[in-house]
């Protein structure tokens, strides 16, 4: 299998649409060059594109090519079963979207400690073996946002888990949050291969700050700043695959050019990787990935990962010599269509399901006092 993934999660939308308001056209455009290029592994879940990315898998994917000649992935998420019957509920509804007949790999969903009592106590890991066993299922494995200690424990506790997805990025890589290595570390401990998601952390590694890109294309001026985060994670011995939230088709067409024939990077590649590193990490404010598991059960329908992503380019302005940016108008506008920062009721939703473990509802205070006055 080639090194590169296809993330159906952030993909492109019809001009002025919603999150489910997929442009599916286009992602056939990309799904096409995808495989013309020997790429075969998609993945989805229930809730990405808001709740939209299944169907589209079947109407861009399975619809159109032979089912040998791609693999499908999706996910359990504990948020979406609250009995054993439950379980068996939701993957018949997974089939019935995709149409796939069976996935070639079935994730648990973004196991952390407030989900994993959960998992163990409908018996999951039990549950996916059984789909296995059935032919429903080709491999088992789980997607993790926790620490390395905890994902040790589950290894050690599961050790008929064939992969486990972890976030790798070199932003990430030495992170006491995210523990990319450490993690990574762990899943080499107990032989299992590794998933990459957000290997560009939601785009923050697609745009860097000047001084941050200027050290990378000084090493090659002709790669795309994303081409740097794919490659690094592609590069590590145990990866499996590497998933690329590709946004629209010239994202999906750079992808293809440097991951077709992928070269790993050199050591002094990796070192400069890790210098724009430190450059990033010292302007981010919050430290969001776009990922919108936030957004899905929001009572106030706030844009919390967009309101983030204006609030850290406005933190890397020089305000006191501008007093405005443009992001001031993009917050109002965006404001007008969902609820405002300041519209945080605080009931905590968003929180339990962030996979990066941030204090959202103290982020929306900062931002609400960025904008809101």
């Amino acid at each position: 299998m080639k090194k590169l993934g296809f993330g159906l999660m952030r993909m492109p939308l019809l001009e002025g649409g919603k999150d489910s308001d997929v442009d599916v056209e286009q992602v056939k455009a990309m799904v096409d060059l995808f495989m013309e290029n020997g790429f075969t592994y998609f993945d989805t879940a229930i809730m990405y594109n808001g709740f939209a990315s299944q169907s589209v898998a079947k109407a861009a994917l399975v619809d159109r090519y032979p089912r040998d000649s791609f693999t499908l992935a999706t996910k359990l998420h504990a948020g979406f079963f609250h009995s054993f019957e439950d379980r068996d509920k939701v993957f018949q509804e997974q089939l019935d979207q995709t149409g796939a007949g069976y996935f070639d790999y079935y994730l648990l969903h973004g196991i952390e400690s407030g989900m994993l009592d959960k998992y163990e106590k409908y018996d999951c890991f039990r549950w996916l073996l059984e789909k296995k066993a059935a032919g429903l299922v080709k491999h088992a494995g789980f997607s993790f946002h926790d620490s390395a200690e905890l994902l040790d424990e589950i290894l050690t506790r599961h050790p008929e888990m064939e992969f486990v997805q972890l976030q790798i990025n070199y932003l990430d890589w030495e992170s006491q949050w995210v523990q990319s290595k450490a993690c990574y570390d762990v899943a080499v401990k107990h032989g299992k291969p590794v998933i990459v998601m957000e290997p560009v952390k939601g785009g923050t590694l697609a745009h860097l700050p000047e001084s941050a890109e200027k050290l990378l294309k000084s090493h090659d001026p002709e790669k795309s700043l994303p081409s740097w985060a794919i490659r690094f994670a592609a590069s590590l011995d145990n990866v499996m695959v590497v998933l690329s939230g590709m946004s629209d088709l010239s994202q999906m067409q750079d992808n293809v050019s440097y991951m077709k024939d992928f070269v790993p990077l050199t050591e002094e590649e990796k070192a400069a990787c890790f210098e724009a590193a430190k450059i990033v990490n010292r302007q981010i404010t919050v430290p969001c990935t776009g990922c919108s598991y936030c957004t899905a059960g929001c009572p106030k329908k706030i844009a919390i990962p967009q309101y983030f992503s204006l609030y850290n380019e406005d933190m890397r302005e020089k305000l006191e010599e501008k007093g405005w940016t443009v992001n001031f108008a993009n917050y109002a506008n965006l404001s007008a269509k969902y609820g405002k920062a300041k519209d945080c009721v605080g009931c905590g939703q968003c929180e339990s399901v962030c996979p990066q473990h941030l204090p959202i509802i103290e982020y929306l205070k900062t931002v609400s006092g960025h904008y809101d006055q």
